[in-house]
């Protein structure tokens, strides 16, 4: 792995990032929970369909069993219960003795925990034969009100009380969830960390300042002037003149100094020493190292909570065009309150730093970020402005509406109905929009098309389509499928043991059927509905776009029918995959065929942001150290043809119109990098086709 020196001021603030001011109450000191040391009494572990016993070392070893839906062992507190309250987390050491990769999980019960009510879970993967660290977060943020405060908008912000009761935390449940075969694992070194700061909530407010960060902490890099804003960017050019691009990239960012394979003049895939890869418009080998979200806009909601931000300008400044008005908001508070007015401290600090003219130098930059830093992809979600001065390869982000399946429901909205005309006339319409722009451009890899619909299980969008409405087309299709296999209706109730008195009647009833008894005409739909929704779109695509690869779209919850039918049409499936590692991400039935990760993340509260996103890490370095991990993990996975990062800079500090507030960008509201990141992605961008080529 190549080392590429950072400048003076990058490394001081990687220094300075270890440092976190004290609690009350708490010295910084862990706390040990358990000591299996030589005094452990075994007897005092309650086991489900597991076996412990204490090890040489002085660890506990779990050998687990597979007959029940959860084995594992319950540790109780010794004393009866621990007051925990200064600390923000209970962390083990989890070692996987399995032939498998093991999610390992972990929960921290109050009397009366189901499972669900009074207690907190989390989790850990963990590879053969490795040992990692799994962290339950037992009080959300490392800051706590003295007294409740009503904070709305948020998904994570300080609060009074946690999910449960610090002070009262009475067992510890370690625990594997359905596994298939016995498995072992070994624990050890459990531990409460962390320090909580008790805040005042009476002067809590205003706790978000002009330049959109948080008032109540100081950490490296954090802004307190125009000047030190700019002083920034200063000192980040000099950055990024010490580090131009990779050598061995080409224009494209593919592969100079590897093979040569056929060049169309276009992004394609092959698969080649056996591995998958892209291979871009040169012939050479791509591997796609992208980053999501690229744009300079990122509001944030005020309606009802203006005394939550320190000098929001007036209706007179030049910054006033940062005000605007949103509407998007599928979940949270502003559901029920849209729209609403926002603000967006984001280009207002763009503002600061570059002047009127800020959009055309976040473009510049951006650019020469992405390869100062080793990446090669602009990702999905990102600004057209930036990515059509064709300087980075980039993807196409394709959403439509259609009539949707009433009867389905899902976390983002129901489905489509893939069997109603407005979905094809829609999707050619959204496709028309990119011709002069992204169809037939080398630089456009290929396009993604939605983004984590609700496929449920295997039957969903069957029962979905029956509890419809009669004019459902996709309920008179099913119906017509289903008359046209059984004839008589009284075949098809002796089947399904139900009473329909003709077909009419089953379009117009509204009930599901028992899904054992109907299962495999359920499933059978169920395939022509996914099948339907991705043939439909690669019709489409490849008479808009013939040159660019469909990507799929992004599954998020998928079953294996889906992912079949993804397979049998798309040119590469697509997967946002919030794991600590991808190494043994595959497609059903060893399928062997492209993958592409489009969403990962992970993020920390040490630099004033108020949830870690959907995938936590301690620090900005161990941030940096698991993006370096799984990516490395995708590199040696030969199905895996690229990672991209969501996002490219933090969520507003007080969130989106959905309430996401996520420390999860490579830079920070002010548009400054984090450098522990930076540098990680250098340490993969830099040696990736190297790596993946000759040692994995």
């Amino acid at each position: 792995m190549r080392n590429h020196p950072m400048t003076f001021v990058f490394m001081i603030l990687m220094i300075l990032a270890a440092a976190r001011p004290a609690a009350a109450g708490n010295s910084g000191r862990p706390m040990v929970l358990f000591d299996f040391g030589s005094g452990f009494d075994t007897g005092a572990v309650a086991t489900s369909d597991a076996k412990a016993a204490v090890t040489s070392a002085g660890a506990l070893r779990i050998e687990m069993g597979h007959q029940t839906p959860w084995p594992g062992v319950t540790l109780k507190a010794p004393q009866g219960k621990w007051d925990l309250s200064p600390y923000e987390h209970i962390s083990l050491d989890v070692t996987n003795h399995s032939d498998r990769r093991l999610t390992v999980y972990c929960r921290a019960d109050n009397p009366g925990a189901d499972g669900t009510d009074h207690c907190v879970t989390d989790q850990v993967s963990v590879e053969p034969g490795t040992s990692q660290t799994l962290t339950v977060r037992i009080f959300p943020v490392p800051w706590k009100l003295d007294e409740p405060l009503d904070l709305i908008g948020m998904r994570g912000n300080p609060v009074h009380a946690g999910k449960i009761d610090t002070a009262n935390v009475t067992q510890l449940v370690i625990f594997l969830t359905r596994p298939m075969e016995d498995r072992v694992i070994e624990i050890d070194n459990i531990r409460a960390g962390g320090r909580i700061e008790v805040l005042d909530a009476s002067t809590f407010r205003p706790f978000i300042d002009e330049y959109g960060q948080y008032v109540h902490r100081e950490w490296p890099g954090k802004v307190h002037s125009v000047a030190g804003l700019i002083s920034q960017n200063q000192q980040e050019l000099e950055d990024l003149r010490a580090h131009t691009r990779p050598k061995g990239w080409n224009k494209y960012g593919g592969w100079a100094d590897g093979p040569r394979l056929t060049a169309t003049g276009y992004f394609r895939v092959q698969k080649h020493r056996g591995k998958w890869w892209l291979v871009d418009p040169l012939g050479r080998l791509f591997w796609s190292h992208g980053i999501d979200c690229v744009h300079s806009e990122d509001a944030t909601p005020i309606t009802d909570r203006e005394q939550y931000f320190r000098n929001l300008p007036p209706q007179d400044s030049p910054f006033a065009r940062f005000y605007g008005r949103g509407s998007w908001a599928p979940h949270g508070y502003y559901s029920e309150h849209s729209p609403y007015r926002t603000y967006d401290f984001s280009q207002a600090n763009l503002l600061r730093k570059h002047g009127e003219d800020f959009e055309t130098a976040f473009a510049d930059i951006t650019h020469r970020r992405l390869e100062s830093w080793g990446v090669n992809t602009i990702a999905n979600w990102s600004d057209e402005r930036v990515y059509l001065l064709r300087l980075t390869p980039y993807v196409g982000s394709i959403h439509f509406e259609a009539r949707k399946l009433e009867g389905s429901e899902g976390y983002w909205g129901k489905f489509y109905d893939v069997f109603d005309t407005s979905f094809q006339e829609n999707l050619r319409k959204r496709l028309a929009s990119e011709r002069g722009k992204t169809a037939d451009d080398p630089w456009c890899l290929g396009y993604f098309v939605h983004n984590e619909l609700s496929w449920g299980d295997d039957t969903s969008l069957a029962v979905a389509a029956l509890v419809s409405p009669p004019d459902q087309p996709a309920k008179t299709v099913f119906v017509n499928d289903l008359q046209a296999r059984y004839e008589a209706i009284e075949n098809l109730n002796d089947a399904w043991g139900t009473s329909h008195e003709s077909w009419e009647a089953l379009l117009r009833c509204r009930e599901a059927p028992d899904r054992v008894k109907a299962r495999e005409d359920l499933q059978e739909f169920y395939t022509k509905t996914a099948e339907t929704y991705f043939g439909s779109i690669r019709r489409e695509l490849k008479k808009a776009a013939p040159k660019q690869l469909y990507l799929g779209c992004r599954f998020a919850w998928v079953n294996d029918r889906a992912a079949r039918a993804a397979a049998k049409f798309c040119d590469v499936v697509s997967y946002n995959r919030y794991e600590y590692g991808v190494e043994g991400l595959k497609l059903p039935g060893d399928i062997d065929m492209p993958i592409v990760i489009g969403e990962f993340h992970f993020g920390a509260l040490d630099r004033g942001m108020f949830h870690t996103g959907l995938r936590r890490a301690e620090n900005q370095q161990d941030r940096a150290d698991k993006y370096r991990s799984y990516v490395e993990s995708a590199l040696r996975n030969p199905c895996i043809i690229g990672t991209h990062w969501f996002q490219y800079k933090d969520q507003a500090t007080t969130g989106r119109g959905d309430g996401e507030n996520y420390q999860i960008g490579f830079v920070d509201i002010c548009d400054t990098p984090y450098p522990e990141i930076v540098q990680a992605a250098r340490d993969i961008g830099y040696s990736m086709y190297e790596r993946r080529f000759d040692e994995y």
